[in-house]
């Protein structure tokens, strides 16, 4: 039987540039850290550098057909440099059928069609694509072997992404988007490089944390903290998803400097967040037929 935790926190709020002092729900994951505005703009800097230099060979190609390629995005690398990258004919109709952070490594897939692409993209947004993700995470260890967390999911009135209560789900936030459900299982694989790098599975729910409060403080300065290697199981395929959560889990993703990861640890300096999309399956739009991808794994994810 799977527990629920459930933090209570008010959670509206009067938004002061609202004439009729509108009440707003209250993000409860914390504002973007000054910090990160000047780490960001040298990563960008630094990302369309390789992305001009960068190009696409037998070793990132997973998988490919005259339907579809799956391809294994590197780090720093946009989705849209992929895209540019492959070979066009005249009969091409290449889409990003999912995209990726900038800094996430790891499986994308690129159609070769509007009618394949359709069909895929639907499946996508309908969440019939089975994803997991690898993350090393920075952070007091936490006392749950697996977990969900269910919470809300939207924009604060300055434009960053941030987590809201559950129960604001549905509710209008300024500029006239709306909170929309956020759902990510969690398994713990090692702790400082103890542990067993298990199969992905489809583990049991676990303990279920339905976010009505604040999150866990990232606390620990210094090497204080503990290396997390977790996989993540998203439901749901919200932006910046699995980043969100654990960072309101108190173990945000190592380099992740907008949501509070690291950005020197251990006498090291990190160019990108260690968050690694590791599998795909998903039926084949035109075969019918289940189909599964996995990408090799980042050195940070088999480092022991």
């Amino acid at each position: 039987m799977a527990s629920k935790s459930h933090i209570t926190s008010p959670t509206t709020n009067q938004d002061p540039d609202n004439p009729q002092t509108q009440s707003y729900p209250v993000p409860l994951s914390p504002p973007l850290p000054p910090i990160s505005k000047q780490i960001e703009l040298n990563r960008a800097l630094s990302a369309s550098s390789k992305s001009s230099l960068f190009k696409l060979t037998n070793t990132h190609i997973v998988f490919e057909d005259e339907h579809l390629v799956v391809v294994d995005k590197p780090q720093g690398i946009y989705c849209e440099t992929i895209l540019s990258s492959l070979p066009r004919d005249q009969t091409s109709e290449l889409h990003l059928a999912n995209r990726l952070d900038r800094d996430t490594s790891g499986l994308m897939v690129i159609t070769k069609s509007h009618k394949v692409a359709g069909k895929l993209v639907k499946a996508f947004t309908e969440h019939k694509v089975k994803k997991t993700y690898i993350a090393l995470c920075l952070g007091s260890a936490p006392n749950w072997k697996t977990i969900t967390v269910k919470s809300g999911h939207g924009r604060s009135k300055f434009g960053m992404w941030r987590v809201y209560a559950l129960s604001n789900v549905g509710r209008s936030l300024p500029g006239g988007s709306v909170i929309r459900d956020m759902i990510t299982r969690f398994e713990v694989l090692t702790v400082n490089r103890h542990g067993s790098f298990t199969e992905p599975t489809m583990p049991n729910e676990g303990e279920v944390l339905a976010v009505e409060g604040e999150g866990v403080k990232c606390g620990g300065g210094g090497d204080e903290r503990d290396e997390v290697l977790i996989r993540a199981y998203p439901k749901t395929g919200r932006t910046h998803q699995i980043r969100l959560h654990c960072q309101y889990l108190g173990i945000p993703i190592r380099g992740d400097v907008k949501y509070e990861g690291v950005h020197e640890w251990g006498g090291r300096t990190f160019d990108g967040h260690s968050l690694h999309a590791e599998t795909l399956v998903f039926t084949h739009p035109i075969t019918g037929v289940e189909v599964e991808f996995r990408a090799p794994l980042p050195h940070w994810a088999t480092q022991n």
